[in-house]
């Protein structure tokens, strides 16, 4: 998602990181190692089809992202893998993967960026009182240990509207996240392509 100001697009600080994010900004280039062992990555023609841009997408690179992205930036660890996708217009996309050491800490993770999602909404209004943000649950997908769908809205004072989806899957010790984000509402959030493309995520975990 992303916030503008009345002349300029406004960054946000990521809660409790002081590292500057952009809702809906394409993501800036990552500085880090790039990666080309497992787990599989999303590809570019898996994202929900833009109307009339195809998808592009950085290395899978190892690290955490920059900028992080609002609500789940906070919890991602160093031993965290990503890629950012984006295309010719403002809608963007991110895929977090984190390896934990056993199945049972994949599994708290995975509850801990679940609860970070549930208050994202609550916090980001706390944070900036110039904006309004809805939390939406679309429910949980039936793939390997589960995956779970969410939609934020954000809508500044000075008119900016902001639509983001975000998914948290599971495979055994392996969790990924999911993000993608547009200018818009609810309405234009494309809930059901969104859905296949987080039970492709997490199929190509293990």
């Amino acid at each position: 998602m992303n916030v503008r100001t009345r002349s300029t697009r406004l960054t946000l600080a990521a809660m409790a990181t002081g590292a500057a994010v952009a809702l809906t900004a394409a993501p800036a280039a990552s500085a880090g190692t790039s990666v080309s062992d497992t787990p599989r990555f999303l590809k570019p023609g898996e994202l929900p089809p833009h109307p009339t841009s195809p998808w592009y997408a950085g290395p899978v690179t190892a690290g955490q992202p920059d900028p992080l992205p609002i609500c789940v930036g906070a919890a991602l660890p160093s031993i965290a893998t990503h890629r950012t996708y984006w295309t010719e217009y403002d809608t963007n996309a991110l895929q977090v993967t984190v390896v934990e050491r056993d199945t049972r800490r994949a599994k708290a993770f995975a509850a801990l960026l679940r609860k970070d999602l549930a208050d994202c909404a609550k916090k980001l209004m706390q944070q900036y009182p110039d904006i309004t943000a809805t939390r939406k649950y679309y429910g949980r997908l039936n793939v390997e240990e589960g995956a779970h769908v969410y939609g934020i809205h954000t809508a500044s004072a000075w008119g900016s509207s902001d639509i983001g989806l975000f998914s948290v899957g599971r495979d055994g010790r392996t969790v990924t996240v999911v993000k993608w984000a547009q200018m818009g509402n609810f309405e234009h959030a494309q809930v059901d392509d969104f859905r296949a493309t987080t039970v492709r995520a997490v199929n190509k975990l293990y």
